[in-house]
């Protein structure tokens, strides 16, 4: 038993998660390479490995020819004399098993056949790392910091390094190396010098993952995010929704004495996030993406997806939100163009007042009622 080669075997599964098959099949292509590069050919040469125990057998199949001087090619014939020595049943025409002994190999065809190995195990480790990160593609993953490199910055995620470009980084947020952070694996390009693992700190799935972490009813799907809206660094807003009629869904991703928002606040260096039910009435639904400011009217068109809103005179600026963050956050979380006016400014614009959807309502109900008429 090759007991050197087996615990080779073990360590290198374990470290490297290479499965031993592949490693059969690198050795055998390897002692085949050898003969290849020691007798110039090795069509007629086998390699045979027994799994259990890691002997392995090389042998080339020769023809038995009468005598030495009928040896056309020394790679595919034998003589008889030669054969009987082997074995003393062989006969001019049989085909012989002669073994080839890998200590006859050259230091050339010994050193190729170690580089078909290691060129192999190096193959198969990369792809080992890039199906295992492939998996986790649009995922949520710690990693370590190591090192900025000019304005980006890499990023050691236990097997493999990942790159936290510029444009995926979150204004103002400075990292100091061994600090871990979490990343959202935005892709996974394998490469031939292996796995490029392009990571974000500013996709709105990042937020979207960490809520689904932390809140389990998210998790066991009592709990639906149906729509994120995200501003990096500084404002996030969520709209989530109950498939159970006994469960506030705004409760539970708030959490007790808001302890899960609060984790994942943390985690975003102080990012705020405005947690509001989902409605599938789009005037609720706009009024509840609008929050903290208080409404008093939404007049909604779901076919040109557009919204005119009336707020109290005191409640534009905080409707509207620091440099108009909070309207087009909640566009964004809708999907309506968003158009806000006070009291005031809606007395006199026209789609702002109930007595111009009512006018129109009227209009339709006498045309109705004179058509009947006719």
């Amino acid at each position: 038993m090759n007991k050197e080669l087996m615990e080779a075997l073990d360590i290198l599964e374990k470290e490297k998660e290479i499965s031993k098959e592949t490693l059969f099949e690198a050795i055998e292509n390897s002692l085949m390479t050898a003969c290849k590069n020691h007798f110039g050919k090795a069509d007629n040469v086998h390699v045979e490995i027994n799994r259990e125990t890691c002997d392995f057998l090389v042998y080339a199949e020769k023809e038995v020819v009468p005598t030495k001087d009928d040896v056309e090619d020394d790679c595919l014939q034998i003589a008889l004399e030669d054969a009987q020595e082997i074995s003393k049943k062989a006969q001019v025409g049989d085909m012989l098993h002669v073994e080839i002994k890998s200590k006859e190999f050259g230091r050339i065809a010994t050193q190729n056949a170690k580089n078909v190995i290691l060129q192999k195990i190096r193959e198969e480790e990369r792809s080992v790392i890039y199906n295992q990160y492939y998996e986790k593609e649009k995922d949520v993953v710690t990693g370590v910091v190591q090192r900025y490199v000019g304005k980006n910055i890499s990023i050691n995620l236990g097997k493999a390094d990942a790159m936290l470009t510029e444009n995926e980084q979150v204004k103002g947020e400075v990292f100091k190396p061994t600090e871990r952070i979490k990343v959202y694996i935005v892709e996974v390009k394998n490469t031939p010098k292996g796995p490029r693992i392009n990571v974000s700190r500013t996709h709105p799935e990042l937020v979207k993952r960490l809520f689904e972490s932390e809140v389990t009813e998210i998790k066991d799907g009592t709990v639906e995010i149906k729509s994120i809206a995200r501003e990096a660094g500084s404002r996030t807003k969520i709209a989530v929704w109950s498939n159970n009629p006994n469960v506030d869904a705004v409760g539970a991703c708030v959490g007790m004495n808001g302890a899960r928002v609060n984790a994942i606040v943390e985690e975003l260096r102080g990012e705020k996030i405005d947690i509001v039910n989902w409605d599938e009435n789009p005037g609720n639904l706009i009024q509840n993406a609008l929050s903290p400011a208080k409404i008093v009217a939404v007049f909604a068109d779901p076919d040109e997806k557009t919204a005119k809103v009336v707020v109290p005179d005191y409640q534009l600026s905080l409707a509207i939100g620091k440099e108009g963050q909070n309207a087009r956050l909640a566009a964004r979380l809708t999907g309506y163009k968003i158009d806000i006016k006070s009291e005031t400014q809606a007395k006199d614009a026209p789609g702002f007042r109930y007595e111009d959807y009512v006018d129109d309502y009227e209009d339709e109900t006498e045309d109705d009622f004179d058509g009947e008429q006719e």
